[in-house]
């Protein structure tokens, strides 16, 4: 491979450290395009085995005008999601291999552009037919389900069932109910938890993950040739399901609370055809503390998400039961309790996936994942591992509101007042995973998989004005963190057919920093792009040694990087340069050696003497932009000049007196 590791630094070839930035393509290759699955469309469920994603994330004739558009942008590295389902939604051991041509093509078109990238293999909230995306419906039918119960049962909450009216984020309600739940819970820990559970003679977790490993390691035999193909990510977000959940009565395993919410004991119960009183947390939004507004009854009327000839696999393991009166009762509810999901789960999933995909691709990388927020599993043999979490600015996210100057910290449950301790705690979460990644992986490279900011800010109104500076500067706050740790990242999303009415076609979502809507003049590479003034930005792409400092002010257009060299590395650094950044150019300064300004690539060479010496970098606008005052500078100003104003009135008065 061109790229490979070091350490905690991506290498290529010539041996020169790589930062790599890029983004997530895309946020629409998590539903089919045909027949068309975006998930405002009622009927997008309709079809669970004749589907396609060719097409997922654009036409191969777009392919030029997007990985050139990319690439100017300088974020040539890519997380791209293929589903499970893309691969495997036909039946068990039946691969879409049309599919895979389409993926094979595309992937090519890349690598004619100088883009690496890694394969997702993308899910929230299991599959779409359980409110999300990743598995396909099969997976359901070989726990026992059928998806058609899922919206009557309450065992999803589904767009396509309220295409007008989904609240923003309420799709991640479905952590708490029971399609997702259950599954995630066979999928990591079916042989403790429903041993009884056998498909094909296996048991269930068996079953589905051998689908899953053997369908992704199909993936790596068709495209381990292409050299820009890094790895494979091994699921996005997973998730513990049941798995430690201390007790099944209640919700405190859950941070926060929104909408309405069953217990897992009412879930496991409303799948089964019993009514629930269920707690109504009110608007999707995190209530510090979560506060119920009142009790909302579900009923199923006597509907089990059971297909016929199956029973509920929970009740089979004892969890529940019936009274004398046909009441369901809870026998267990600490079942679950007591497991270690990170490592006596996850971790094997991990291994199980890391031998699959190297058996077949021995150089490529697993980026592994765990839960959100949460710390990765520890191992022991790390070659080849990447760490590749995630990070949002929850406030923002859940209220598409941004303040430059309030913000909240839901680690520690405080405010967060003025700019500079916004960024100090941004640049303090994202440090988080290096302290992570060094205590359960060593040395190894992190890449921030998916870091982004909602585009529909303040009722979407710069879908109007084309003013996406509120956007910019919450994606600031993210970029400038990330530089402060010299980390790598995929920033979510680049959607190709992002619309303003529908977003990235998914459960209302709108993150990407393309759209067709804003797309003015096609002829302008430009155009279309969102929060641009942050997202295209100057860094050190190829390093002669090891960064130690990157930063970019661009209030004060200035980018600032230093490093040490490595003497066996002969060719320069490179630092990309935008000329969005610097419409009236730049200059440069360097500690020393000699340097290469290359405007229209957009690039910059930079070779150092070889003195035994920190080497820096300046690369400076020659017409800075005027610093932007914030609201509260300009209420200070105001302020300054009435008092002023004051005083001269009293001071002519004495005067005249």
């Amino acid at each position: 491979m061109p790229i490979t590791t070091r350490g905690r630094w991506f290498i290529d070839d010539t041996g020169r450290t790589r930062i790599l930035h890029g983004v997530n393509l895309s946020g629409g290759s998590k539903v089919p395009s045909e027949p068309p699955g975006a998930t405002h469309l009622p009927d997008s469920l309709a079809e669970r085995a004749a589907v396609s994603f060719i097409g997922r994330p654009f036409p191969l004739d777009e392919a030029d005008e997007h990985f050139g558009r990319l690439k100017h942008w300088g974020l040539d590295f890519l997380r791209f999601l293929v589903p499970w389902e893309a691969v495997e939604h036909a039946g068990p051991g039946i691969y879409d291999d049309d599919y895979l041509d389409y993926l094979e093509a595309v992937l090519e078109k890349a690598l004619a552009y100088d883009i690496n990238l890694f394969i997702d293999p993308h899910q929230d909230v299991w599959s779409r037919f359980s409110g999300g995306d990743g598995a396909p419906a099969w997976t359901f039918e070989a726990a026992g389900m059928d998806v058609e119960r899922f919206h009557e049962t309450g065992a999803a909450l589904l767009h396509q069932k309220q295409p007008d009216d989904f609240p923003h984020m309420l799709w991640a309600n479905n952590y708490c109910r029971f399609a997702a739940f259950t599954m995630f819970t066979l999928f990591f820990g079916g042989r403790q938890f429903a041993p009884q559970l056998l498909v094909d003679g296996q048991n269930i977790q068996d079953f589905l993950q051998d689908h899953y490993v053997n369908a992704f390691a199909h993936v790596a035999q068709r495209i381990r040739h292409l050299p820009n193909v890094l790895g494979f990510d091994t699921m996005n977000e997973p998730h513990y399901g049941l798995i430690g959940v201390p007790d099944l009565r209640g919700l405190d395993h859950l941070p926060f609370q929104r909408g309405v919410m069953p217990t897992p004991a009412q879930a496991i119960f409303l799948a089964n055809g019993f009514a629930q009183d269920c707690s109504d947390f009110g608007s999707p939004l995190p209530n510090l503390p979560p506060m119920k507004v009142e009790t909302v009854t579900l009923d199923p009327q006597g509907a089990s998400v059971w297909r016929d000839e199956c029973q509920d696999i929970w009740r089979a393991a004892g969890i529940w039961d019936t009274d004398a009166q046909g009441k369901p009762r809870l026998l267990r509810p600490g079942h679950f309790a007591r497991a270690d999901f990170t490592q006596d789960y996850l971790k094997p999933f991990i291994e199980r996936f890391r031998a699959g995909i190297q058996a077949v691709m021995p150089a490529a990388h697993i980026f592994l994942e765990a839960e959100p927020f949460a710390p990765p599993p520890r191992f022991d043999d790390a070659c080849k591992l990447v760490y590749a979490p995630h990070f949002y600015d929850g406030m923002t996210l859940f209220t598409r509101r941004f303040n430059a100057h309030f913000n909240f910290d839901f680690f520690k449950m405080r405010p967060l007042f003025g700019e500079g301790m916004i960024r100090d705690y941004f640049s303090d979460q994202i440090g988080r995973f290096r302290a992570y990644a060094d205590e359960a992986l060593g040395d190894v490279p992190i890449v921030l998989g998916e870091f982004g900011a909602p585009m529909d800010l303040n009722q979407a109104a710069a879908y109007q004005s084309g003013d996406f500076s509120q956007q910019a500067a919450a994606l600031d706050n993210n970029l400038r963190a990330l530089d402060d740790h010299l980390l790598n990242y995929t920033l979510w999303n680049y959607t190709p057919d992002n619309s303003n009415k529908r977003g990235d076609g998914w459960n209302g979502e709108d993150l990407s920093i393309f759209s067709r809507d804003q797309q003015r003049d096609p002829d302008d590479i430009d155009s279309g792009g969102r929060a641009l003034s942050a997202v295209v930005r100057p860094y050190a792409r190829k390093v002669a040694g090891e960064p130690l400092n990157m930063r970019f002010d661009r209030q004060r257009g200035l980018f600032t990087f230093s490093f040490r060299h490595d003497a066996a590395v002969a060719e320069p650094t490179e630092i990309f340069v935008p000329n969005s950044q610097f419409p009236a150019g730049y200059r440069v300064e360097v500690s020393d050696g000699e340097v290469e300004v290359l405007r229209d690539e957009q690039r910059v060479l930079y070779r150092h003497s070889g003195k035994d010496m920190p080497h820096m970098i300046r690369v400076i606008s020659n017409n800075p932009p005027p610093a932007e005052l914030s609201p509260y500078d300009k209420l200070a100003i105001v302020g300054l000049v009435v008092l002023l104003l004051l005083y001269l009135l009293g001071k002519s008065r004495k005067t005249k007196e």
